[in-house]
């Protein structure tokens, strides 16, 4: 298989998650782009967040349209959203590879928990 076919399967699968749950496709992304694509891990991080931006727009649009959420629980999270892209995106070069990577792990386990207790 090819370099493009495996991007395309991850870029699918990734869009698949980001569909169903309305956002989450860097879960599936980031452990297929380093482990089965051969990306390095800190552009993979990057091409995580490069792809995950228009799938979530998309999504975003679809729930806004579906289920019509509330403007004042929007607003709070779309600037704390949008702060922490922006430190992200400072400071992304600066952190090493391995915290990254376990930062990532925390978040996907603090919300797996969560979710399972929710």
């Amino acid at each position: 298989m090819t370099g493009k076919t495996k991007n395309r399967l991850a870029g699918t699968a990734g869009g698949i998650v980001n569909g169903l749950f309305g956002g989450g496709g860097g879960m599936v992304l980031l452990p297929l782009l380093t482990g089965w694509s051969g990306l390095e891990p800190k552009a993979a991080f990057a091409t995580c967040v490069a792809i995950i931006f228009p799938m979530c727009c998309l999504s975003a649009a679809v729930y806004l349209f579906q289920a019509r959420p509330e403007l004042s629980t929007l607003i709070p999270c779309l600037l704390g959203g949008a702060a922490g892209g922006v430190i992200g995106g400072l400071t992304f070069e600066k952190i090493p590879v391995r915290w990254l990577k376990v930062i990532f792990g925390l978040f996907l386990l603090y919300g797996g928990v969560r979710y399972l207790l929710w």
